[in-house]
């Protein structure tokens, strides 16, 4: 009866892949006929099904389905049912299952089996959730494809282009759709190269058997410009092995080209300045190994560059200092800083020939992936060594001959000095006056270079202790123990008062002649009084030159705005007469002072109220052109 059932119609009918399950039933409930698709679904092969019962195929189902059957063909009335049920293809889990069975008559009108209309509705809502999902997941690949610069596409066997993301289509100033189906090696990106065409076209021979290319190209971008990719192309395969695709996949790599291109500019200069420094250089390792030398370290040592490529540093160093050497390589190497080593000490190095050398050596540490590096100038300092001393022993012999010359200068006034004294003990009282006041001022040069002398510092004079011991000589020379005239000394306590000593002496002068005129004149017919010297206003360094260094462009900022240095001689006494004025008058220190005042750099001025009060200013912009 079977063989009655199948007709060539319905075999035409199973055969089509069709949405839905279909299956023939004889009246025994054994299958007749059934499609691929509710085969899928019983999970068993269209063949495993033919001539087997219901029961066979649905065990887990057949009490639910066996019952509905019977009822088909015993009525003879078609059954539209849903049911949960269990099959082999989903072990475990009730399906929701949309069946019809309809009963198939003979010639004779008698029932002799079922068609089995099924739909297993939860498969297929898996099923399109999963074809969503699927469809998501393209969509969601694509989206990121398309927004990465890198180029990805998928090519047939023999190479023609199939898909291409967006951005090096956009990039490439043209369309998908102006490149599908063509040969790969011919599309836009690669026929400016005719070499780069041929090698494409091996590479999709070799990749459509098996093979994974890579290599770095130049690919033409829109607007003919270039850039660099790292390109490769992959053989996609299927479950059975077989290529089915070709996979042609580049990355810009324009950006680590020129990183490269200037790593290479850069280690060509560093070289090129390396090999052609006048002083030696060498690179140091962790372990204290020359890895690298330039010619004139080898040079300076007596060896080759190739020598001296892997010796050990200490090995340049003399016996003597070896041991310390050591100690001071691991001592860096642990705590690296630019710096020189063994700062503020003597260094010798030992050449080839076993003849030392002093050398300067400075290290500047440079970190490596394989390790600590050191970067090591040496210099030859023996010529500059032997020059420097030589310069010192110069210093040292002008030295003592600047304090030779002092100490003869002051000898010579004081042997003046001594002379006048002589004189003036055998001459009547108006030139033994005149005689005394040249003493004094012999007195005033003398103490100076007795100064400089005592110092050995022949630059500058410090004025306040000069003063003082001036005021001491002629306090001595004229009031001797009289209490009637103090005589005073006033210097600031915050700033050395210096002088250059061609601006001191007329300086001392000055003050020699104002204090001697003060005492001989201020105080007559027995009056008592004060005489003081004074030193005021900013002295920044020394006076009429270049101040010391204390700060640099501020100091002529501070000077402009304080007070002049300035240098004053006070007294109490009666004051000077009407109209007399410094260059006037028939005393030789009244005639003195102005061209004194002058030779100091100075400006004198007097006046007399309530005594006398003579300054010497210095001019601040004077001063402050100089320190500028």
């Amino acid at each position: 009866m079977s063989g009655d059932l199948r007709s060539a119609a319905l075999d035409m009918l199973f055969a089509q892949d069709l949405p839905i399950g279909l299956a023939l039933l004889d009246s025994d409930l054994r299958y007749c006929a059934i499609n691929a698709t509710l085969a899928r679904a019983n999970g068993l092969e269209v063949a495993a099904h033919l001539g087997r019962s219901v029961v066979d195929v649905l065990p887990q189902a057949a009490h639910d389905l066996i019952p509905l059957l019977r009822g088909v063909l015993e009525t003879g009335r078609p059954h539209h049912f849903q049911i949960d049920a269990e099959v082999p293809s989903l072990p475990g889990v009730a399906s929701e299952w949309d069946a019809s069975y309809l009963p198939v008559k003979d010639d004779q009108g008698q029932v002799a089996g079922v068609l089995v209309r099924a739909a297993n509705r939860s498969q297929e809502r898996a099923d399109e959730r999963l074809r969503r999902a699927r469809q998501e997941s393209d969509q969601r690949l694509r989206r990121v494809l398309d927004n990465l610069f890198v180029f990805v596409g998928v090519l047939s066997p023999d190479g023609r282009v199939q898909e291409a993301n967006r951005a090096p289509l956009d990039a490439g100033g043209f369309t998908l759709e102006q490149i599908r189906g063509r040969e790969f090696w011919l599309t836009p990106w690669w026929t400016h190269d005719p070499l780069l065409v041929d090698w494409l076209k091996d590479a999709a021979a070799r990749v459509a058997r098996g093979e994974t290319v890579r290599r770095d190209v130049v690919v033409r971008m829109a607007g003919d410009t270039r850039m660099d990719i790292d390109f490769m192309m992959a053989p996609l395969r299927d479950d059975q092995g077989r290529v089915t695709h070709l996979i042609p996949s580049g990355i810009d790599i324009s950006a680590r080209r020129e990183s490269e291109r200037a790593l290479a500019r850069s280690e060509d200069r560093f070289r090129r300045a390396f090999e052609g420094a006048t002083i030696g250089m060498g690179l140091i390792d962790t372990d204290g190994r020359i890895q690298l030398a330039n010619e004139s370290l080898a040079r300076m040592f007596g060896y080759t560059r190739d020598e001296l490529a892997g010796k050990a540093v200490h090995d340049l160093v003399p016996t003597r200092q070896r041991e310390a050497h050591h100690g001071h390589v691991g001592s860096f190497m642990r705590q690296p800083a630019l710096r020189y080593m063994a700062k503020r000490q003597e260094l010798y190095a030992l050449r080839r020939d076993g003849t030392e050398i002093a050398v300067e050596i400075g290290l500047n540490p440079m970190p490596d992936s394989d390790g600590q590096q050191v970067l090591a100038t040496v210099n030859d300092v023996t010529e500059r060594r032997a020059a420097q001393s030589q310069i010192e022993r110069a210093l040292q012999e002008k030295t003592a001959l600047l304090n030779e010359v002092h100490h003869r200068v002051k000898n010579n006034l004081q042997v003046i000095s001594s002379l006048l004294s002589l004189q003036a003990r055998h001459a009547d009282d108006r030139v033994r006056d005149a005689l005394r006041d040249s003493q004094s001022r012999v007195h005033s040069m003398s103490l100076l270079h007795q100064l400089l002398y005592e110092r050995s510092d022949f630059s500058a004079l410090e004025m306040g202790t000069y003063l003082r011991r001036l005021i001491q000589l002629l306090r001595d020379t004229y009031l001797g123990q009289s209490p009637q005239i103090d005589l005073l000394v006033e210097t600031p306590q915050d700033l050395p008062w210096r002088m250059e000593l061609q601006r001191a002496i007329p300086c001392g002068l000055v003050v020699t002649e104002l204090v001697t005129n003060a005492i001989k004149h201020a105080f007559p017919d027995g009056r008592t009084g004060q005489i003081r010297v004074r030193l005021g206003g900013t002295a920044l360094g020394e006076v009429g030159s270049p101040p010391a260094a204390t700060g640099g462009v501020g100091d002529h900022d501070r000077l402009a705005e304080a007070d002049p240095p300035w240098l004053e001689v006070v007294d109490d006494g009666v004051g000077l007469p009407p109209g007399m004025a410094p260059g006037q008058g028939r005393s030789l220190g009244l005639q003195l002072l102005p061209l004194l005042a002058d030779q100091c750099g100075a400006r004198l001025g007097m006046e007399s109220q309530a005594g006398t009060r003579a300054r010497l200013t210095w001019c601040r912009d004077a001063v402050g052109e100089a320190h500028a």
